[in-house]
């Protein structure tokens, strides 16, 4: 039957399958069209890709009238896609001469740079092969999706120049400033941001890809791209640069996995480099072990899961630093751990390791961290001289590390859900993937497509925790979906791995206001969890600064430094005090622990005493003799007893007459230069006034100052500000870290001779270093 409604012409399913078929013949005599790219076959170089907007022919469409039904319905193309290819590569050459010419300013009248570090620009400068992100970045809901295909790819060649651009907001608005920073921080976008006011297509809510080389010649791709494809056009485009342009050619590399091992030196977001001395960075992330009374937080920015117990204090901490690394706490690394699930019958925790795009295991007994996927890294054989070999360069390559990349390989998983068939539910931040992973062996068994497939897998579990949602206070709900401005449609559900029951309580993860909530289940009362006992973290790995890496450049150090002195003495124990004011209006959360303190001696001298008071030999001290005295330290030591994790850490009676806190060392020393680094890491907070409040804006322009010191990175600091205003939370409950970092530089004199002896006199000396933060 056929009919006219309205303009609505209805079509009888078995005539419409028929055409399809006749289609399907046709497109075999045709030029293959494919999503994003157009391939004539006498032209194989990618620089002749145009620009093909539309439907995907049947020849791409898999067989029956019910997956072509299900595929047409999928596709939601506005009218964007009748726009002409001339059209297009028009507005794609404006943009590339748009972005060239910004190269040259970080922030101009219609531009603002975000995410870009000052080294950088002189290598985008020099060209080289882009990969651009351009369109609608904000409230785009395939956004999420489309950064994850953006850093896929960007993980796979480092050498490509990955940007991001988003054309026609305001840079002036504070609004929508806050948002972008917003999302580099929840996405973990670590390539630059060129936000412009100026319009550059007619394309409305919309985003596509562009690849290009020295600035010329784009090649552009719809929104719909899939991964693989994108990656053979980068392929190809490297394969034309170096001289090869034969698509046929089977010695092009073939593609890493997703999970290939990330190299050592990871790139963290530039944007946010304020907010990372924040206690908490963007917490995803909770699960619990209500048996054991104890939650494990994945602080998912600081590559790190912290596990305390339901008053806040913390007992341990997974992850020293980002990487993939297999090991006990203390040198187990995570990039962005996200969903956990505790299980009860083995006592250990399964992490999903974002962006390493695996899956790791917690043996909470042995304290020790694991990988089940992907099963290459976990069954590889280790052994301490194969560590060695690898340390020194001269290790073999890991087949996993060049393996051929598999459409079941896990890209960028978050939530982790457990079925009744003792299955692991994987699922993609974007809410696109489905992998289901046999947990007895790490292998994946499927991989599912779809919003609507995953929740006909999932959708009762999904239901099931999200009921739990109705029961927090509606305007903190509103607050956590409006930030999730990329998943308005599944706003509730991105929140599932944020919250979880314990006892008689929901805890949640607020990771906009960077805190967790306890929401008492009978009372009805939502209150902060004060965290304790810090001293467990240890010393954060993004504020450490090894010796050799400081650097001067015209006269000015490269880190910052809080203080340096210089003093010149005689050589023997110099006992070294240092006197500290914190910033005015701020409190210490705890006593400072000693475990937040590094200490690092260099040149003639060696460090002889920490907290404990434990004073070494007064021997004369020189360079060779150090390296030496810790060589037969490291053969000769016995070993230490078992730490125990619910041990009390030693804190340091920080406190004096004049209200500031001291930090003591002891070093000994011999004639020469020498110089003593002491960093800390001290946790604060706002002090409440009682004579009277101040705005949110006000608190919030206080802790950017202190978050930024050196009063550098203006933009950092002013984007710091936006998100940290609109964060909702009360930031007098806050906790911020303020590093320190203290010189004291010595220059030695020679030993005095005792008189009418041979023998040299070693001499106490005593100094005192006053720093005001």
């Amino acid at each position: 039957m056929r009919g006219r409604r309205r303009g609505i012409i209805l079509l009888d399913p078995e005539m419409m399958y028929t055409r399809y078929q006749r289609v399907r013949r046709i497109s075999t005599l045709l030029p293959h069209v494919f999503q994003g790219s157009h391939h004539l076959k006498p032209y194989r170089a990618i620089i002749n890709l145009s620009v093909l907007c539309v439907m995907p022919l049947a020849s791409s469409i898999d067989n029956g009238f019910r997956d072509f039904k299900r595929v047409i319905q999928s596709q939601r193309y506005s009218t964007r896609m009748e726009v002409s290819n001339e059209y297009c590569l028009k507005e794609a050459s404006g943009i590339l001469s748009f972005i060239e010419s910004t190269l040259y300013e970080i922030q101009g009248l219609n531009h603002h740079w975000f995410n870009l570090p000052e080294e950088r620009i002189d290598s985008l400068k020099k060209g080289g092969t882009f990969f651009v992100l351009a369109g609608q970045l904000l409230e785009n809901p395939r956004m999420v999706a489309m950064l994850e295909k953006v850093k896929s790819v960007q993980q796979r060649f480092p050498q490509l120049n990955v940007i991001g651009f988003h054309s026609g907001s305001s840079i002036s608005s504070a609004g929508d400033q806050a948002l972008l920073l917003r999302l580099i921080m929840s996405e973990f976008i670590t390539f630059p941001i060129l936000w412009s006011n100026m319009n550059f297509s007619k394309i409305e809510n919309g985003a596509f890809y562009v690849l290009f080389r020295d600035f010329r010649n784009p090649a552009i791709f719809n929104e719909n791209l899939e991964l693989e494809m994108l990656n053979k056009a980068v392929l190809k485009l490297n394969a034309q640069v170096d001289g090869n342009v034969d698509e046929e050619n089977p010695s092009l590399r073939c593609l890493k996995g997703t999970w290939s091992k990330q190299s050592e030196t990871i790139t963290e977001p530039n944007s946010c480099s304020l907010l990372q001395n924040l206690f908490l960075y963007f917490p995803g992330c909770i699960s619990a072990d209500e048996n054991g009374n104890r939650l494990f937080l994945s602080d998912s920015n600081h590559h790190r899961v912290i596990i305390l117990d339901g008053n806040g204090k913390i007992l341990d901490c997974i992850g020293s630093s980002p990487g993939f690394e297999d090991g006990d706490f203390e040198s187990a690394k995570l990039i962005r751990p996200a969903a956990s699930f505790y299980s009860d019958t083995e006592d250990c925790l399964y992490v999903v390791d974002s962006e390493n795009h695996a899956i790791r295991r917690v043996d909470m007994e042995r304290r020790v961290l694991e990988t089940v996927y992907p099963s290459s890294i976990r069954k590889k054989q280790k052994s301490v001289w194969t560590w060695i070999a690898n340390k020194l360069g001269f290790g073999k390559k890991s087949k996993a590390e060049f393996e051929e990349f598999s459409s079941q390989s896990l890209v960028f998983p978050w939530h982790l859900l457990k079925s009744v068939d003792n299955d692991f539910l994987i699922i993609s931040r974007s809410f696109e993937t489905l992998w289901i992973m046999d947990l007895a062996s790490g292998e994946i068994k499927e991989k599912i497509e779809g919003h609507s497939n995953i929740m006909e897998i999932c959708g009762l579990l999904i239901m099931e925790k999200e009921s739990i949602l109705t029961q927090m206070p509606r305007n903190w709900l509103q607050v956590q979906t409006d930030a999730h401005c990329s998943l308005k449609w599944l706003s509730y559900a991105s929140l599932l791995p944020s919250l979880t029951t314990f006892q008689d309580h929901i805890v949640m993860c607020d990771a906009v206001a960077q805190r967790v909530l306890k929401l008492s289940r009978e009372a009805g009362a939502c209150s902060t969890i004060l965290f304790s006992n810090f001293g467990i973290l240890g010393f954060p790995y993004w504020i450490s600064f090894p010796l050799e890496r400081v650097y001067y450049v015209a006269g000015a150090c490269k880190t910052f430094i809080d203080n340096i002195q210089c003093f010149t003495l005689l050589p023997g124990r110099i006992d070294i005090r240092l006197n500290i004011d914190i910033p005015i209006g701020t409190k210490l959360v705890e006593p400072l622990s000693e475990e937040c303190i590094q200490r690092q001696a260099r040149g003639a001298a060696i460090e002889v005493q920490g907290a404990e008071g434990t004073v070494g030999s007064s021997n004369k001290v020189g360079a060779a003799q150090q390296w030496y005295d810790e060589l037969d330290n490291l053969a000769f030591e016995t070993p230490e007893p078992e730490i125990n994790v619910e041990e009390e850490h030693t804190t340091l009676d920080v406190k004096s007459q004049d209200g500031r806190f001291h930090i003591d060392s002891a070093v000994n020393t011999s004639p020469g230069a020498s110089e003593v680094v002491v960093y800390a890491a001290l946790y604060l907070k706002l002090k409440t006034h009682p004579e009277y409040e101040e705005t949110r804006e006000e608190y919030a322009a206080r802790i950017a100052d202190i978050l930024n010191p050196a009063r550098s990175g203006e933009m950092e600091r002013d984007s710091c500000f936006q998100l940290l205003s609109q964060s909702h939370g009360d930031l007098r409950d806050l906790i911020f870290l303020r590093p320190l970092h203290v010189r004291v530089k010595l220059e030695t004199l020679d030993h005095p001779k005792a008189d009418n002896t041979k023998n040299i006199v070693l001499t106490n000396s005593a100094v005192e270093v006053n720093v005001s933060l």
